[in-house]
Protein backbone atom coordinates (compact mmCIF):
# COMPACT_ATOMS: atom_id res chain seq x y z
CA UNK A 1 0.00 0.00 0.00
CA UNK A 2 1.39 3.15 -0.74
CA UNK A 3 1.93 6.31 1.36
CA UNK A 4 -1.05 8.10 -0.08
CA UNK A 5 -3.39 5.36 -0.29
CA UNK A 6 -2.34 4.87 3.79
CA UNK A 7 -3.06 8.23 4.64
CA UNK A 8 -6.45 8.04 2.82
CA UNK A 9 -7.40 4.87 5.10
CA UNK A 10 -6.05 6.96 8.12
CA UNK A 11 -8.33 9.87 7.72
CA UNK A 12 -11.28 7.15 7.08
CA UNK A 13 -11.11 6.05 10.64
CA UNK A 14 -10.37 9.15 12.01
CA UNK A 15 -13.13 10.89 10.18
CA UNK A 16 -15.98 7.79 11.17
CA UNK A 17 -14.68 7.66 14.24
CA UNK A 18 -15.34 11.65 14.93
CA UNK A 19 -18.94 11.22 13.06
CA UNK A 20 -19.51 8.36 15.70
CA UNK A 21 -18.34 10.45 18.86
CA UNK A 22 -20.44 13.35 17.64
CA UNK A 23 -23.55 11.94 16.63
CA UNK A 24 -25.20 9.43 19.80
CA UNK A 25 -24.43 7.34 23.10
CA UNK A 26 -25.17 3.70 22.24
CA UNK A 27 -27.68 1.60 23.58
CA UNK A 28 -30.55 4.34 24.35
CA UNK A 29 -33.68 3.79 22.80
CA UNK A 30 -34.40 6.10 19.83
CA UNK A 31 -37.79 4.64 18.24
CA UNK A 32 -40.65 2.27 18.94
CA UNK A 33 -42.59 0.42 16.85
CA UNK A 34 -45.16 -1.75 16.38
CA UNK A 35 -47.04 -3.83 13.41
CA UNK A 36 -51.14 -4.72 13.38
CA UNK A 37 -53.35 -5.11 11.52
CA UNK A 38 -51.06 -3.85 8.33
CA UNK A 39 -50.19 -0.51 9.97
CA UNK A 40 -46.76 -0.36 11.17
CA UNK A 41 -46.15 2.62 13.85
CA UNK A 42 -43.12 3.74 14.53
CA UNK A 43 -42.60 6.77 17.25
CA UNK A 44 -39.89 8.36 18.22
CA UNK A 45 -39.14 8.48 21.75
CA UNK A 46 -35.90 10.42 22.93
CA UNK A 47 -37.61 13.07 25.08
CA UNK A 48 -34.60 13.81 26.45
CA UNK A 49 -33.42 15.77 23.41
CA UNK A 50 -36.85 16.27 22.11
CA UNK A 51 -36.86 13.56 19.57
CA UNK A 52 -34.58 15.84 17.86
CA UNK A 53 -33.35 14.32 14.53
CA UNK A 54 -30.07 13.32 15.72
CA UNK A 55 -28.24 11.22 13.13
CA UNK A 56 -28.62 7.85 15.83
CA UNK A 57 -32.96 9.04 15.48
CA UNK A 58 -32.37 9.31 11.76
CA UNK A 59 -30.48 5.78 11.29
CA UNK A 60 -33.35 4.39 13.22
CA UNK A 61 -36.05 6.22 12.01
CA UNK A 62 -34.73 4.75 7.98
CA UNK A 63 -34.05 1.14 9.50
CA UNK A 64 -37.24 1.08 10.67
CA UNK A 65 -39.21 2.68 7.70
CA UNK A 66 -37.08 0.44 4.77
CA UNK A 67 -38.42 -2.62 7.41
CA UNK A 68 -39.80 -5.03 5.36
CA UNK A 69 -40.95 -2.07 2.92
CA UNK A 70 -41.96 -4.92 0.34
CA UNK A 71 -44.30 -7.30 2.95
CA UNK A 72 -47.71 -7.43 1.35
CA UNK A 73 -49.51 -7.44 4.59
CA UNK A 74 -47.84 -3.66 5.00
CA UNK A 75 -50.79 -0.99 3.86
CA UNK A 76 -49.83 2.37 5.75
CA UNK A 77 -46.83 3.52 7.85
CA UNK A 78 -47.72 6.24 10.72
CA UNK A 79 -45.23 8.18 12.22
CA UNK A 80 -45.72 9.76 16.02
CA UNK A 81 -43.33 11.77 18.16
CA UNK A 82 -43.67 10.58 22.14
CA UNK A 83 -44.77 13.78 24.42
CA UNK A 84 -45.33 17.13 23.68
CA UNK A 85 -42.91 17.53 21.09
CA UNK A 86 -43.07 15.62 17.57
CA UNK A 87 -39.58 16.61 17.16
CA UNK A 88 -37.17 20.14 17.66
CA UNK A 89 -35.53 19.43 14.83
CA UNK A 90 -31.88 18.50 14.27
CA UNK A 91 -30.02 18.25 16.93
CA UNK A 92 -27.73 21.41 17.30
CA UNK A 93 -25.00 19.81 19.16
CA UNK A 94 -23.78 17.71 16.07
CA UNK A 95 -24.06 21.11 14.09
CA UNK A 96 -21.35 22.47 16.29
CA UNK A 97 -18.08 23.56 14.57
CA UNK A 98 -16.36 21.20 16.61
CA UNK A 99 -17.89 18.38 14.90
CA UNK A 100 -16.29 19.63 11.36
CA UNK A 101 -17.93 20.01 7.83
CA UNK A 102 -17.70 16.53 7.38
CA UNK A 103 -19.69 15.53 9.82
CA UNK A 104 -22.60 18.48 9.08
CA UNK A 105 -22.29 17.06 5.24
CA UNK A 106 -23.28 13.83 6.79
CA UNK A 107 -26.18 14.72 8.75
CA UNK A 108 -27.64 16.58 5.94
CA UNK A 109 -27.28 14.04 3.69
CA UNK A 110 -28.87 11.82 5.57
CA UNK A 111 -31.62 13.70 6.16
CA UNK A 112 -32.19 13.72 2.31
CA UNK A 113 -31.85 9.99 2.10
CA UNK A 114 -34.80 9.87 4.93
CA UNK A 115 -37.02 12.57 3.27
CA UNK A 116 -36.74 10.42 -0.03
CA UNK A 117 -36.98 7.10 1.84
CA UNK A 118 -40.76 8.82 3.06
CA UNK A 119 -41.40 9.59 -0.80
CA UNK A 120 -39.84 6.38 -2.53
CA UNK A 121 -42.28 3.83 -0.31
CA UNK A 122 -44.61 1.97 -1.62
CA UNK A 123 -47.37 2.75 1.40
CA UNK A 124 -48.19 6.33 2.52
CA UNK A 125 -47.12 7.38 5.23
CA UNK A 126 -48.81 9.65 7.91
CA UNK A 127 -47.41 11.87 10.48
CA UNK A 128 -49.38 12.05 13.33
CA UNK A 129 -48.53 15.02 15.27
CA UNK A 130 -49.86 15.99 18.92
CA UNK A 131 -47.39 18.77 19.97
CA UNK A 132 -44.47 21.31 17.88
CA UNK A 133 -43.06 20.13 15.33
CA UNK A 134 -40.17 22.49 14.64
CA UNK A 135 -37.42 22.95 11.76
CA UNK A 136 -36.54 19.91 10.58
CA UNK A 137 -39.24 18.27 12.37
CA UNK A 138 -41.71 19.96 10.68
CA UNK A 139 -39.57 19.07 6.87
CA UNK A 140 -40.58 15.63 8.22
CA UNK A 141 -44.23 15.98 8.44
CA UNK A 142 -44.50 18.21 5.54
CA UNK A 143 -42.63 15.02 3.93
CA UNK A 144 -45.41 12.60 4.67
CA UNK A 145 -47.77 12.01 2.78
CA UNK A 146 -50.74 12.98 4.87
CA UNK A 147 -50.35 14.84 8.19
CA UNK A 148 -52.73 15.15 11.40
CA UNK A 149 -52.79 16.89 14.36
CA UNK A 150 -54.42 18.00 17.43
CA UNK A 151 -55.54 21.41 18.22
CA UNK A 152 -52.45 22.21 20.55
CA UNK A 153 -50.21 21.03 17.96
CA UNK A 154 -47.86 24.21 16.44
CA UNK A 155 -45.21 24.24 13.52
CA UNK A 156 -42.54 26.50 13.11
CA UNK A 157 -38.94 26.88 11.26
CA UNK A 158 -37.23 28.85 13.41
CA UNK A 159 -33.34 28.74 12.06
CA UNK A 160 -33.18 32.27 11.22
CA UNK A 161 -33.48 32.69 15.26
CA UNK A 162 -30.04 30.87 15.52
CA UNK A 163 -28.45 31.91 12.54
CA UNK A 164 -29.03 29.12 10.57
CA UNK A 165 -31.86 29.63 7.68
CA UNK A 166 -34.20 26.57 7.59
CA UNK A 167 -32.98 25.93 3.56
CA UNK A 168 -33.82 22.23 3.45
CA UNK A 169 -36.77 22.19 5.94
CA UNK A 170 -38.02 25.21 3.50
CA UNK A 171 -37.53 22.14 0.26
CA UNK A 172 -40.96 20.13 2.08
CA UNK A 173 -42.56 23.01 3.33
CA UNK A 174 -42.59 25.18 -0.07
CA UNK A 175 -43.76 21.86 -1.65
CA UNK A 176 -47.09 21.10 1.00
CA UNK A 177 -48.18 24.92 1.58
CA UNK A 178 -49.00 28.29 -0.02
CA UNK A 179 -45.89 30.65 -1.02
CA UNK A 180 -47.04 33.02 1.88
CA UNK A 181 -47.31 30.63 4.47
CA UNK A 182 -44.11 29.18 3.91
CA UNK A 183 -42.10 32.28 3.48
CA UNK A 184 -43.94 33.28 6.84
CA UNK A 185 -42.62 30.62 8.79
CA UNK A 186 -38.99 30.93 6.92
CA UNK A 187 -38.72 34.43 7.09
CA UNK A 188 -39.99 34.97 10.50
CA UNK A 189 -39.32 32.37 12.55
CA UNK A 190 -42.68 32.41 14.15
CA UNK A 191 -44.70 29.42 14.74
CA UNK A 192 -48.31 28.83 12.92
CA UNK A 193 -51.18 27.17 14.99
CA UNK A 194 -52.59 24.23 13.83
CA UNK A 195 -55.90 25.77 12.14
CA UNK A 196 -53.31 27.97 10.14
CA UNK A 197 -51.20 24.29 9.04
CA UNK A 198 -54.97 23.05 8.58
CA UNK A 199 -55.66 26.31 5.92
CA UNK A 200 -52.55 25.91 4.00
CA UNK A 201 -52.57 22.46 3.32
CA UNK A 202 -49.52 21.29 5.88
CA UNK A 203 -52.19 18.85 7.73
CA UNK A 204 -55.36 16.71 5.87
CA UNK A 205 -57.15 17.53 9.27
CA UNK A 206 -57.09 19.05 13.28
CA UNK A 207 -58.79 17.40 16.06
CA UNK A 208 -59.34 18.49 19.73
CA UNK A 209 -57.87 15.78 21.27
CA UNK A 210 -55.14 12.97 21.01
CA UNK A 211 -58.16 10.49 21.15
CA UNK A 212 -59.98 12.07 18.21
CA UNK A 213 -56.39 12.00 16.50
CA UNK A 214 -56.15 8.70 17.08
CA UNK A 215 -59.88 8.26 15.52
CA UNK A 216 -59.27 9.82 12.41
CA UNK A 217 -55.92 8.26 11.64
CA UNK A 218 -57.74 4.85 12.12
CA UNK A 219 -60.43 6.03 9.71
CA UNK A 220 -57.56 6.95 7.13
CA UNK A 221 -55.78 4.11 7.28
CA UNK A 222 -59.23 1.50 7.23
CA UNK A 223 -59.39 3.83 3.67
CA UNK A 224 -56.33 3.04 2.39
CA UNK A 225 -56.72 -0.44 3.45
CA UNK A 226 -59.94 -1.13 1.41
CA UNK A 227 -57.81 -0.55 -1.84
CA UNK A 228 -54.95 -2.60 -3.96
CA UNK A 229 -51.93 -1.88 -2.62
CA UNK A 230 -50.60 -2.09 -5.72
CA UNK A 231 -52.84 0.37 -6.93
CA UNK A 232 -52.41 2.60 -4.19
CA UNK A 233 -48.49 2.52 -4.77
CA UNK A 234 -48.44 2.81 -8.24
CA UNK A 235 -50.70 6.03 -7.44
CA UNK A 236 -48.42 7.16 -5.02
CA UNK A 237 -45.30 7.03 -7.25
CA UNK A 238 -47.12 9.15 -10.29
CA UNK A 239 -48.04 11.52 -7.95
CA UNK A 240 -44.68 12.26 -6.61
CA UNK A 241 -43.38 11.98 -10.30
CA UNK A 242 -45.65 14.60 -12.36
CA UNK A 243 -45.47 17.30 -10.22
CA UNK A 244 -42.13 17.62 -11.10
CA UNK A 245 -43.29 17.75 -14.74
CA UNK A 246 -44.72 20.53 -16.79
CA UNK A 247 -48.29 20.07 -17.43
CA UNK A 248 -48.63 18.79 -20.96
CA UNK A 249 -45.63 16.01 -20.04
CA UNK A 250 -47.80 15.45 -17.05
CA UNK A 251 -51.18 14.83 -19.07
CA UNK A 252 -49.26 12.55 -21.54
CA UNK A 253 -47.85 10.18 -18.78
CA UNK A 254 -50.77 10.11 -16.38
CA UNK A 255 -52.51 8.77 -19.65
CA UNK A 256 -50.23 5.88 -19.89
CA UNK A 257 -50.25 5.19 -16.22
CA UNK A 258 -54.25 5.02 -16.57
CA UNK A 259 -54.51 2.68 -19.55
CA UNK A 260 -51.55 -0.08 -17.99
CA UNK A 261 -54.02 0.63 -14.97
CA UNK A 262 -57.06 -0.52 -16.66
CA UNK A 263 -55.53 -3.19 -18.26
CA UNK A 264 -54.22 -4.69 -15.10
CA UNK A 265 -55.23 -6.99 -12.41
CA UNK A 266 -56.43 -5.25 -10.40
CA UNK A 267 -57.97 -2.31 -12.50
CA UNK A 268 -60.27 -5.09 -14.42
CA UNK A 269 -61.34 -6.28 -11.24
CA UNK A 270 -62.01 -2.92 -10.03
CA UNK A 271 -64.45 -2.40 -13.27
CA UNK A 272 -65.56 -5.84 -12.94
CA UNK A 273 -66.79 -5.49 -9.53
CA UNK A 274 -68.50 -2.08 -10.30
CA UNK A 275 -70.25 -3.30 -13.33
CA UNK A 276 -71.63 -6.09 -10.71
CA UNK A 277 -72.44 -4.17 -7.93
CA UNK A 278 -70.50 -6.39 -5.66
CA UNK A 279 -67.00 -5.40 -3.37
CA UNK A 280 -64.12 -5.97 -5.79
CA UNK A 281 -61.65 -8.74 -4.09
CA UNK A 282 -58.16 -7.62 -4.56
CA UNK A 283 -55.39 -9.73 -5.38
CA UNK A 284 -52.48 -6.45 -4.81
CA UNK A 285 -51.50 -7.22 -8.70
CA UNK A 286 -51.22 -4.29 -11.29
Amino acid sequence: MNRMKQLQLIKNVINLNFQRSCSSKSGEIYTSSDFQNGIRKITMCHGKTRNSLSVAMMENLLKEIENNRDDPQLRAIVLAGDGPIFSAGHNLKELTEDCGRAQHMHIFNLCAKLMDAIVQHPVPIIARVDGLAAAAGCQLVAQCDLAVCTEKSKFSTPGANFGIFCSTPGIALARSVNKSTALKMLLTGEHITSDEAKSSGLVAAVTPTPEALDEEINKLCNAIRSKSRAVIELGKRFYYKQIREDLKTAYNLGGNVMVDNINGVDGKEGIKSFSEKRKPVWRHEI
